[in-house]
């Protein structure tokens, strides 16, 4: 494997993993308020059908950005109705969003254009154009350096520099502010929180709707990365940002490196579709599988122990 492929496959793997780590971050906030989010797959889903839809039909991506947060936060706020407001069950509310996206996306598709639950494909102005950073071409030229600042730093759209930009920005948030501080405190001990006088309900609703932004920004991705909507197109990808964030301990920095572990295993299943070791041949199935097998073994405990929340999933009742 030479140098130029390397540099291909991490460029593909940052590509890959953007919006896992965008729904990693907004995991993030939700599960340190407290709040269990299995329904980041659905409000992915939402937020991919509503950006490429509005995209479509009026031409702007960026029309198409506001339909995909706003989709992902009506999601978002549906969960914390049923789960912080009305006290239900966090895991039931997430599992029901994600089956509610999966059939509202092709009934409301299939009823706006007919094309069996798709969305038109997307052109020109209804994508996100890559970026060339300054001094991209020139660089293109210079031994080592050239190619990886020409093919991996440069290039990209402006929602994978937000995304990695969101890192250090969670970070700051949530270690070096007030709110990061009461966040971090609702989902460790809300009782001491509402002793305080800090509002449980608001601190909750405030980390749903940064969830609901941060999906919002992924499933635009998704829609703008596929020039259009399809069924099912976020593949699981909620699920294994959750399995990211299992494996990060709810740290944004670890974060950013779990998804890109997801990327690089998802770029090396998409470029290798079958690898021969000796007589051995390894089937294309199994190399698409990989980012969902290191899911499942994330998910069965082999990576250490990773300690949640301590009220991840339970619903906060003020004493009278």
């Amino acid at each position: 494997m030479d140098y130029l492929t390397v540099i291909q496959i991490l460029d593909s793997s940052l590509r890959l993993a953007t919006p896992l780590l965008l729904t990693c971050l907004a995991g993030l906030f939700s599960e340190r308020a407290g709040i269990v989010d299995i329904g980041l797959e659905g409000k992915l889903l939402a937020a991919a059908f509503l950006s490429g839809a509005v995209a479509a039909v009026t031409g702007s991506i960026w029309l198409g950005l506001l339909a995909g947060v706003a989709g992902s936060l009506a999601f978002s706020m549906l969960h914390g109705l049923a789960s912080i407001t009305f006290n239900g069950d966090q895991l039931i509310s997430g599992v029901a969003l994600n089956f509610l996206a999966a059939g509202l996306t092709i009934v409301v598709g299939q009823s706006w254009f007919a094309l069996g639950g798709r969305t038109p494909s997307l052109f020109g102005g209804g994508r996100f154009e890559s970026w060339n950073l300054p001094f991209s071409d020139a660089m293109a030229r210079v031994p080592v350096i050239g190619p990886a600042y020409d093919e991996l730093i440069s290039g990209h759209t402006a929602l994978t520099y937000v995304a990695l930009a969101a890192v250090p920005l969670s970070w700051w948030v949530l270690y070096r502010t007030r709110f990061g501080l009461r966040l971090r405190a609702v989902g460790e001990n809300p009782g001491a929180v509402d002793t305080a006088g800090v509002s449980v309900v608001r601190l909750r609703y405030a980390a749903l709707v940064i969830a609901g932004v941060l999906c919002g920004l992924a499933g635009t991705y998704l829609a703008s990365l596929a020039a259009g909507f399809v069924k099912d197109m976020s593949a699981g990808r909620g699920y294994i940002a959750l399995a990211a964030l299992i494996f990060a301990k709810w740290r944004p920095w670890y974060a950013l490196w779990a998804t890109l572990l997801f990327g690089l295993l998802e770029a090396i299943g998409n470029r290798y579709q079958s690898i021969a070791l000796g007589d051995i041949v390894i089937p294309v199935q199994f190399m698409q599988a990989l980012p969902y097998i290191l899911t499942v073994i994330i998910l069965a405990g082999f990576v250490g122990k990773a300690i949640p929340p301590r009220a991840g999933g339970k619903p906060y009742v003020k004493e009278r």
